[in-house]
Parts: C-alpha cells; structure tokens; sequence
C-alpha cells in the first residue's frame, strides 16, 4: 500500500509537471514573424543626347555583361556639327600656319625695296658732296646745295622704312598675333572634341552587368536626352529587405547575423549578416491608438545580404523572419 501510494504521488507529480508546461505554451504569445523582401540594384538607362534608335541588341530577359552595346541611336545633326567642327579646326590650323610665316615672295620684295633704298642714299650722297664742291668755285648755289641735303635726308628715311619693312616680313606677326592664333586652335579642338563625345554617345553601353527587365525603345523612334530606354536589375548582388519599428531593433547592429525563409526557393533556412539600419522618413511612422500611455514610434529600413552565395533570389521575391532572431 504504502508503494502504490508513492506511485500514486509521482504519477500526480508527473501530470502536473505536464499540465504546468502544456499551459505555459497555450499562454505564450505567438513568436513574431517579420516579412521583407528581395531587392538588388536598378539601373535606368537613358541617352546622353536626342537621337532616332537604329539599332536594338538587346530584349527584356536577356543577361547583359557591363560594357556591351545595347543600342545606337541616329543623329544627322550631331554628324553634321562633327563635320562643322572638324572644318572649323582645318581653319584655325591654316590661319596659325599663316601667321607664324611670310612668303618668300613677300621677303624678296621687301629685300628689294630696301636695296632700291640703300642706292637712292649712295646716289644722293654723291649729289650732295658734288654741289658742296662746286659751291666753292661759284658753279652751283645755295638752294642747289639745300635741296641735295633735303633729298639725301628723305633718302635716308626711306632707307630706315624699308629697312624696317624687311625686318616685318621676316619676322611675320606679332606675338599678340600668333597667341591668338593658337588659342583660336585650342578653342577649334575643344569643340571638336566635345562634338566627337556627343557623336560617341549615340552608342548605348551598358553600365552594368544585369538582366534587362523592361525596355522601352522600339525602332525608329525618336529619344530625347535623359529619355529611359531600358532598365538593368543586377541579379549577382541582391539583399534583403525589412522595415521595422524602433522597438524591435534592440541590440541589433551592423555585422549581426540571423536566419530567414524565401518561401519562393523552397523555404530552407539561409543565413543573412545586417549591412544597414536606417532610419525611414516621416511619413513612416507607427502612430499611438491610445490618448495616453503610449507615443509614436519610427520605422527603420534593415538591410542584409545573404551570408553565402545564392541562386534563385529576384526582386520582390517575399522573405520571413522570426523576430527576435534566436540569440538575441
């Protein structure tokens, strides 16, 4: 009797250990599930000038390496200013040519007339000193004398511009001259190339490497600057994403790790590390429902990657997350 009431005793013990925890587990509140989702880098791809499309590489679903030709655009105008451009420098060059140079031509005739020059003075030289000699025998007069002296003076003048003349055609222009020649050169080739880059542009590379998800040009359509014409998603580097309220966010810092389920891939669990938390703006707040004892509270954007690389994940794909993660 006495053994039947110990067991009596432990089996009572035993159901209400078991009661104890059944209740504690139909009083516990629900763990909290969180639900983000999958984002990755979008690029808009638009052209730097106004263009008619010639030429499309590239549809929506196809896997792009960075570097490769999307696209050409058209422009008879930007070819036309290229060749506007290109004649404005063959001008500016020729004209520096110009006038850092004389012709000979031009040296030979002012050589010339300073030879003519340098014989008119010996010729009036000799004038004068033969009516200085026959002033003194009475065979010439004063005035004859005069106008001799007045002839070898201008002679001597003429000589001097000549000379002078001579020197120009040698040196050609001016320094003034010939640096604004070069820079009227330098402002040619500025725009040559400044047309030669607009012309380079009706080339549409892609920026990176990705997967074409939308594309907006048709042939034969005309673009203007800035106009989208595809958008690149890069599949090789997604993350992903949760808003949350402040208050959940206790302890978590950048470089913590936790695990999530993308039910799109099976629902295995993948560990993720924390690269971002960033407080999201004003009109992304949870707001109070009672008067009193509670206030409002921010959401913060938290972004992670996934600790291992992942094959599958896509933009806008569903990710869950128990919260708080276990260990924390």
């Amino acid at each position: 009797m006495k053994a039947a009431g110990m067991v009596r005793a432990v089996v009572g013990i035993i159901a209400l250990v078991v009661l104890g925890v059944l209740l504690w587990f139909a009083t516990r509140p629900p763990p909290l599930v969180v639900q983000g989702e999958v984002s990755a880098n979008r690029v808009d791809i638009s052209p730097r000038v106004a263009g008619r499309i010639l030429k499309l590489n590239a549809d929506v679903g196809d896997n792009v390496e960075k570097g490769t030709v999307i696209a050409e655009l058209e422009s008879p105008q930007l070819t036309a200013t290229l060749h506007l451009a290109e004649a404005a420098v063959g001008v500016s060059e020729a004209d520096l040519t110009r006038v850092n140079s004389t012709r000979p031509e031009t040296i030979d005739a002012a050589n010339a007339e300073l030879a003519a020059a340098s014989a008119d003075v010996t010729l009036y030289q000799e004038e004068s000193a033969r009516q200085a000699r026959l002033i003194t025998t009475g065979a010439s007069t004063q005035a004859q004398v005069e106008q001799a002296a007045r002839n070898l003076e201008a002679a001597i003048r003429k000589q001097e511009s000549a000379a002078a003349n001579a020197r120009l055609a040698i040196a050609g222009s001016s320094k003034e001259e010939k640096a604004l020649a070069a820079a009227q050169v330098e402002q040619a080739r500025a725009s040559l190339n400044q047309r030669q880059v607009d012309v380079s542009e009706l080339v549409i590379h892609a920026p990176i490497s990705g997967q074409v998800t939308t594309r907006v040009a048709e042939l034969g359509e005309n673009f203007s600057a800035g106009s989208p014409l595809f958008s690149i998603i890069d599949l090789q580097n997604p993350w992903f994403t949760f808003n949350l309220r402040e208050d959940l966010l206790k302890g978590l810092k950048v470089g913590d790790g936790f695990d999530v389920t993308v039910p799109a891939l099976g629902g295995g669990s993948i560990p993720v590390k924390v690269t971002m938390i960033n407080a999201q703006g004003q009109y992304a707040t949870w707001r109070a429902t009672r008067a009193t004892g509670d206030f409002d509270l921010r959401t913060f954007e938290v972004r992670a990657v996934p600790a291992n690389p992942l094959e599958g994940l896509r933009p806008g794909m569903s990710v869950i997350a128990s919260w708080p993660p276990a260990g924390r």
